[in-house]
């Protein structure tokens, strides 16, 4: 099948490759110069496990193209993906600007019957916009499908390739039938296809990312209990999470979500349900746990060794919101650095992707170095916060001698405490008591 990908940001660039790897020839368009060239070249603008070769096998096999003309693409395809970005607005909207753009670029290279699927994350009714935005410019039958991805920051390839399902609001029958085509190879081992009314996928995508949102929140909500009431929030989660109509999944306290998805969406769903005339005040709620929740480490921080921080370095390990990504959208690591900065700190940051992209956001101000342990040299405290896997089974030996004071502020609540407080760590968490000075177990 021909298919097309307007969009090379994050989930176009995931579509493409991943739809060409099953024989699928694919033609991604974006209006970036720079971008495409590089992506000719096989050079990747994002940092995602398993696309990069992905991208280079099918640029070689002929399968994966790149253009800067969108009308070539469009007709050059028999299936047109829309995966531009929706950036948030000042109400915390979805800006559907580019979306739009490229529904009227589509109508007016249409040159017969197309598919048209809006892959980025869009508000409920979006589909019928597209729809009349292609329609004022052609004649031709245009098929609009809805298809929200559920594609997590590193896992986006394997989340194509094996998902949990598929969603596809689709309202006409032979469409459906293209798009089941098309989507059969990835649930070859028994997960559906979900087909429903367009409306219905919509919704769909935000109140997926909402629930999950809500989950985070609650859980900082209970280690902000935990914290004052003497509990142990690991425990709590053990205890809560073995209970089958709950589940273990996203229950993991921490300093906050962040990224691309789930800050976005939950503030788009907040402005969609205000639209319709509803109470959104459960999702408010659950953004601003989340914006409290970034400032923990900071506070955390003050508490320890008092506002003005002049004089004093701190290690930083972990600056993307998530492991396996660059991605520094809405990383609380932002807040806690910029905090720490303000108060005339000197920050000394390792993370093992995400540098360019904290330099790019931070300036000069921010020290980086390319090896886990060389932040540790005479830092009055390590502050944690992304749980990537080197950092998971440091040598505690090594980062004592390193450090100026044996203090670990844990944004993830990588470590056990009995073990770190055993090792003659000061230690703080989430959700479970602090190993101070003088403490015990």
């Amino acid at each position: 099948m021909n298919v097309a990908v307007v969009g090379t940001g994050y989930v176009g660039l995931v579509v493409g490759a991943c739809l060409a790897e099953t024989g699928h020839d694919v033609l991604c368009a974006d209006v970036v110069a720079e971008k495409i060239q590089r992506l000719k070249r096989g050079e990747l603008p994002i940092f995602e496990p398993g696309l990069d070769p992905l991208v280079k096998e099918n640029l070689a096999a002929g399968r994966l193209a790149f253009t800067t003309d969108v009308e070539e693409a469009v007709r050059a395809s028999d299936v047109i993906f829309v995966a531009v970005g929706t950036p948030p607005g000042e109400d915390g909207s979805a800006d559907l600007q580019h979306v739009l753009e490229v529904a009227e670029t589509i109508g007016k290279a249409m040159d017969g019957e197309r598919i048209v699927i809006t892959k980025s994350t869009v508000p409920v009714g979006t589909a019928a916009r597209v729809r009349a935005a292609i329609r004022e410019h052609t004649t031709h039958v245009v098929h609009v499908c809805s298809n929200p991805e559920f594609l997590k920051e590193g896992a986006a390839v394997e989340d194509f390739m094996k998902p949990d399902r598929v969603v596809l609001g689709v309202d006409d029958p032979a469409a459906a039938e293209v798009l089941r085509t098309l989507y059969e190879p990835f649930v070859r081992t028994g997960h559906e296809i979900l087909f429903m009314d367009v409306t219905s996928a919509e919704i769909t995508k935000y109140a997926a990312n909402a629930m999950l949102a809500t989950r985070i929140s609650f859980m900082n909500t209970i280690a902000q209990l935990c914290d004052v009431a003497g509990a142990d929030v690991d425990q709590v989660r053990l205890g809560i999470g073995s209970d089958s109509r709950i589940g273990p999944s996203f229950l993991f306290s921490g300093v906050g979500y962040g990224g691309s998805c789930l800050p976005k969406d939950v503030k788009a769903l907040v402005r969609t349900i205000a639209d319709f005339g509803l109470d959104g005040s459960i999702l408010e709620a659950v953004e601003a746990v989340n914006e409290a929740h970034k400032r923990l480490l900071l506070d955390l921080v003050v508490a320890r060794f008092g506002g003005d921080l002049s004089g004093h370095t701190f290690a930083v390990w972990g600056l993307a919101f998530k492991p396996n990504t660059d991605d520094m959208r809405d990383a609380p690591s932002l807040v806690t650095i910029e905090g720490l900065l303000d108060r005339g700190a000197r920050v000394v940051a390792h993370d093992p992707v995400a540098m360019p992209e904290a330099r790019r956001r931070l300036g000069d101000l921010l020290e980086c170095r390319e090896r886990n342990y060389d932040v540790l040299e005479g830092a009055d405290a390590l502050l944690i916060h992304t749980e990537w896997h080197p950092y998971r089974r440091p040598a505690f030996d090594r980062m004592r001698k390193m450090l100026r004071q044996p203090i670990i502020f844990d944004g993830r609540n990588l470590y056990r405490r009995d073990a770190v407080e055993r090792l003659g760590f000061e230690y703080y968490s989430v959700g479970r008591r602090p190993v101070a000075p003088g403490s015990t177990a």
